[in-house]
């Protein structure tokens, strides 16, 4: 969906962490035998980083500018391991090499400051992987990285994704991205759900905000053209119950 459809949100709801003054009013929402609907602020605790993970936009943002590196990529294990000092340690490194980091042990002393886009992206996925975790949520995680750089970091998470036999929700407004990496999709417009569909339909679908979003990707054969125009018009007409193909 476009941006202000409500896509970050939702993600924010599935770790709870609406800010206030939003409410969730799912009738059901359940992780595992966990009803989301009914938990207490502790048992979130409980649940964030460590069942549940998720990757946000922009590392500069979201990492602590103040801390070193490898303290961040160590609270998870604090929180909710009782692993001594020496293991975390242990775990922190082999995490950071498994995100494909060079030299962990100097990176660890290192200040967010000093990382570059794609290295600070990487840390931020060793924090949320590092309690081998059920579902990751990727909050749009390439949006600050030229485009290598995004292609080696969604390569990266879809590939420990596999490894470790974890759920993902990516959330993105790129559906070209959405087509290679997922399997099912949801599109979001105005905080509804307008359409679901199978992630290898996109180029059929016949919604007609999908069809828009679909039209407009980049092309070298419609270099010089008039992009489509979505008609909100029609859009506001049609029903707000999903379309399932």
């Amino acid at each position: 969906g476009e941006s202000g459809s409500g896509k970050s949100l939702t993600a924010r709801a599935l770790m709870g962490l609406l800010p206030h003054p939003c409410q969730m009013r799912a009738t059901q929402l359940t992780l595992g035998d966990n009803d989301l609907t009914t938990l207490k602020e502790r048992e979130w605790s409980r649940l964030r980083g460590n069942r549940v993970s998720m990757v946000m936009q922009d590392p500069k943002h979201a990492l602590n500018p103040t801390q070193k590196i490898g303290k961040q990529v160590e609270e998870p294990l604090r929180l909710h391991t009782r692993l001594g000092r020496k293991e975390r340690q242990e775990k922190v490194t082999e995490m950071l090499s498994a995100v494909g980091l060079p030299n962990p042990a100097f990176l660890q002393q290192q200040y967010p400051h000093q990382l570059s886009g794609g290295m600070g992206q990487r840390v931020m996925l060793a924090i949320a992987l590092i309690n081998d975790p059920q579902w990751l949520i990727a909050d749009e995680p390439t949006s600050a990285l030229d485009f290598d750089m995004r292609e080696q970091v969604l390569g990266l998470i879809e590939r420990l994704v596999e490894q470790r036999n974890m759920g993902l929700i990516l959330i993105s407004h790129d559906l070209q991205q959405v087509a290679h990496y997922c399997e099912r999709v949801l599109v979001m417009y105005k905080g509804e759900l307008l359409d679901e569909l199978a992630a290898d339909q996109l180029a059929h679908a016949t919604h007609p905000y999908t069809q828009t979003l679909w039209s407009c990707r980049p092309s070298k054969f419609t270099h010089g053209e008039r992009l489509p125009v979505l008609d909100r018009e029609l859009l506001a007409s049609l029903k707000k119950e999903p379309r399932h193909e």
